[in-house]
């Protein structure tokens, strides 16, 4: 029985492209589910287009300040994305708000990795304000994608300890090691059908998740 095909991945960067040299990296496994086949960047100059090129993946550029407004720039985006017969849009460090109508039109198959513990410290310098709050617990978070900020049905979660003697840069770089390893999990699972959005009678979603046995069940960092 031949592989079921690998789902075709666009991912959106708008500066060093780190959680996407993770998932061009899980996805060189032939195993994996997915493949990376292009890398759109609002910002010229963003580094992650170099690293995408060097690992022999189509990047382009479709600077946002060239257009009237939000929806004009998301619909030459999409077009690039079409062009590669995108499948599943992931956001790496994209620093731009979308519009419902980018977000509906790829909903169920927008996700994007958040350096808090979602619902906790939505929007920027999480860190920071986790610091300052003086939580115990850090973590990272992917999701499907909603029309509000951080916002989404949670596909993988992971904690990290916060230490005594922590500041933002410490604690940010100890989150981003979580993120390189939960994100190619999280584009696994929505890729081979694993994790899948589901609803109550309420209309409340949240990801149903097959599969979990094994050690990427546990999700937690060692303390």
């Amino acid at each position: 029985m031949s592989a079921a095909p690998k789902r075709r991945v666009g991912v959106l960067i708008s500066g060093g492209g780190s959680n996407m040299a993770a998932l061009i990296a899980a996805a060189r496994d032939p195993a994996y589910p997915a493949e990376i086949v292009c890398v759109v960047s609002n910002v010229a100059d963003a580094g992650g287009l170099a690293k995408a090129e060097a690992a022999g993946v189509t990047a382009r550029v479709v600077d946002h300040k060239g257009f009237a407004d939000r929806e004009s720039f998301e619909r030459a985006v999409v077009a690039v994305l079409e062009a590669h017969e995108v499948e599943i849009v992931a956001l790496a460090g994209f620093m731009r708000l979308l519009t419902p109508w980018f977000i509906e039109r790829w909903r169920d198959r927008l996700i994007n990795i958040h350096p808090a513990l979602l619902p906790a410290y939505k929007g920027l310098h999480t860190h920071a304000r986790a610091l300052a709050d003086g939580v115990k617990i850090v973590g990272c978070t992917v999701h499907f994608v909603r029309p509000e900020m951080d916002v989404g049905p949670i596909i993988v979660q992971a904690a990290v300890p916060v230490a005594d003697d922590d500041t933002p840069d410490t604690l940010a770089a100890r989150v981003l090691t979580q993120e390189h390893r939960i994100y190619p999990l999280a584009l696994a699972r929505v890729a081979s059908g694993a994790a899948r959005v589901v609803a109550d009678a309420d209309g409340r979603e949240r990801v149903a998740t097959r599969d979990l046995a094994g050690p990427d069940a546990a999700l937690i960092s060692p303390l």
